[in-house]
This record gives C-alpha cells, sequence and structure tokens, in this order.
C-alpha cells in the first residue's frame, strides 16, 4: 500500500504563494500518476493539477498559469507551487497517487485559506 502526507497550507494574503509537498511512501512502484485535488465547503472535490510517470500535466482552467505542479527524480514527492493565489482557492487540499490498475491513494487533506 501507498501512504500520503500533505504539508505547506496555511494563510496567506490574496495575490500571495504557498507551496504543497506530498511525500510518498510505501510500494510506490506501481503509481503512474500523482496529483492535487481540493475541495471547498459545500462543493464537491475536484481535480487540481496531475502529473504522470511520462512527464504528462494536466490543470484545471481555473488555475492554469498560476500553479505548477512538479514531482522530483525519484517521483516518490509532489509538489505544488500556488502562485497570484485568489480567495476561490481556499479549500482543503488533497494529495492523490493512482496505481496502474486504477486503485486511488489519499492523503489526510491540508488546509489552504486566502483572505486579507
Amino acid at each position: 500500500q501507498v501512504q500520503l502526507v500533505e504539508s505547506g497550507g496555511g494563510l496567506v494574503y490574496p495575490g500571495g504563494s504557498l507551496r504543497l509537498s506530498c511525500a510518498a511512501s510505501g510500494s510506490f512502484f506501481s503509481i503512474n500518476a500523482m496529483g492535487w485535488y481540493r475541495q471547498a465547503p459545500g462543493k464537491e472535490r475536484e481535480l487540481v493539477a496531475v502529473i504522470r510517470n511520462s512527464g504528462y500535466v494536466n490543470y484545471a482552467d481555473s488555475v492554469k498559469g498560476r500553479f505548477t505542479i512538479s514531482r522530483d527524480n525519484a517521483r516518490n514527492l509532489v509538489y505544488l507551487q500556488m502562485n497570484s493565489l485568489k480567495p476561490e482557492d481556499t479549500a482543503v487540499y488533497y494529495c492523490n497517487a493512482r496505481r496502474s490498475d486504477g486503485i486511488l491513494y489519499w492523503g489526510q487533506g491540508t488546509q489552504v485559506t486566502v483572505s486579507s
């Protein structure tokens, strides 16, 4: 199994920046993609960004040009650099890992609050 631990959330002013980190451990060899999702109160969880082992990346339209997803060489760490943050970015952010057979793993979530 795979364990995921997020860190880096917090309170930031509009226009500020934050970097989220996700550390993966366990049987990571079967993971073919990692990503970030977020869920705001009263809303469904939505995909923010995903990166595949092939290097393919995809972003939600709402964060394109502001957020960047990246990983280390071993692909057991994934980051989300968040710039030009807006109040509507406020949510709990979850790290996600997808196994080649479609099984999903989730972290515990980290709160991001953008407010003046």
